[in-house]
């Protein structure tokens, strides 16, 4: 790489990876708080909260990548032109061209890592974390067993513990309440306690020390009351029902088996469905090769200005053409548009944008696309700072 390409690699770099862990902190701190409360509320292992979370990050970077790929290559045009950095290269005869041979080496690798991940690892996480949510609703995770509250484990046993010390190792204050298929039922407390594993993994023991046992059935007379030192109850562990699986015609599915499901699909709706995710997901990676040139044009101010109206109205672009693309999937989901026309279309109508946005930056002497919306923005300023109280004394002080 030329000296000029290393720089630009530099001036990307940063601000680049900068707002890709920005945005993805901000997405996971948002959805931490109400998993921990999810997982607190279900008596789960917090443990779970961080695996649930890593398999949000492949939806959160769907989105991050583009925003990231978008402000990094804005922000390094912007410094060189706030810098006349800019007019100094072009001075010597370096075209748009040619500065944007790095930031497409940005674009394309960032793309097809953004395919791999929409396209194989994101269905597979969102899959994964259904699964864990499942898990923990049923207890499949091996639900801790709350201190103070009558656990159900199953339909026959129900268990209340006072005190758990030791990581739950040592149990105090234990009530357990058991039935049996023939009608029986055993009620036992007891000082302490312990769970002990077992060869079967249906069954647990749960090692009593220092309590009393009340056995009774139909038959008896009187219930049996049995004081004991120590004691060994078997405890059944429930059944839990299996997780259905992957599907293979909606977000869970890759790409392949999308494709596959809109060719050869059982009903039009199967069809209608993994044709519209398919082409969503592409037209969402392709958008990404249009981003740098977006970049050119939001992120070089006109002459003698240091607005940064370009950052924002990049973020709203770029979050309105994903809103629109969900709202366009929705529509052919449905069956109303062809899928491939309700994705494509508004594609096309970013990209005329886009180039047209570019063409005026590069090729139209002193041409700003969004030299309107920078006047009209410095013009409202203006008016609302010329109302502020402290501008007003200022002024009545002058005059």
């Amino acid at each position: 790489m030329k000296s000029i390409d290393r720089y630009m690699a530099r001036l990307i770099a940063l601000p680049l990876f900068s707002t890709l862990v920005l945005a993805a902190m901000l997405l996971v701190l948002d959805r931490m708080l109400r998993l921990f409360d999810f997982v607190a509320t279900e008596g789960g292992p917090v443990s779970v909260v961080w695996r649930m979370l890593a398999n949000l990050l492949p939806e959160y970077l769907g989105l991050g990548i583009p925003i990231g790929l978008m402000l990094g290559i804005l922000l390094a045009f912007r410094r060189l032109a706030t810098s006349s950095e800019l007019d100094v290269m072009r001075g010597v005869g370096m075209s748009y061209g040619r500065l944007l041979r790095v930031p497409y080496m940005y674009a394309i690798a960032l793309a097809l890592l953004n395919l791999a991940i929409v396209g194989y690892v994101q269905p597979k996480a969102r899959y994964a974390y259904e699964q864990l949510g499942f898990e923990l609703r049923t207890g499949a995770l091996g639900a801790s067993i709350k201190v103070g509250e009558f656990t159900h484990l199953g339909d026959r046993t129900t268990l209340r513990i006072e005190q758990s010390r030791d990581d739950g190792r040592q149990l105090s204050g234990i009530f357990v309440h058991t039935e049996t298929q023939k009608g029986d039922w055993v009620g036992v407390t007891a000082q302490r306690g312990q769970f002990l594993a077992t060869d079967d993994p249906d069954v647990i023991i749960l090692r009593l020390t220092n309590g009393t046992l009340v056995h009774n059935r139909k038959d008896f007379s009187t219930p049996r009351v049995l004081t004991f030192s120590s004691h060994d109850l078997p405890i059944n562990l429930p059944k839990f029902e299996r997780f259905r699986v992957r599907s293979g015609e909606s977000l869970e599915a890759t790409l392949p088996e999308l494709a596959r499901t809109g060719r050869t699909g059982q009903t039009v709706e199967e069809r209608d469905s993994s044709r519209s995710e398919f082409h969503f997901r592409l037209a969402e990676v392709a958008s990404m090769f249009l981003l740098p040139l977006l970049a050119v044009a939001l992120g070089v101010p006109p002459k003698r200005s240091t607005s940064a109206l370009g950052v924002f109205l990049s973020i709203v672009i770029i979050v309105t053409y994903h809103k629109i693309n969900q709202y366009a999937a929705s529509v052919g989901h449905l069956g109303r548009i062809d899928p491939f026309f309700a994705l494509w279309i508004p594609f096309l109508v970013f990209a005329a944008l886009v180039l047209w946005m570019y063409r005026t930056i590069a090729f139209v002497p002193g041409g700003q696309p969004i030299g309107a919306l920078e006047r009209v923005a410095g013009k409202a300023w203006k008016a609302v700072a010329s109302r502020l109280p402290g501008r007003r004394k200022r002024a009545e002080t002058t005059a």
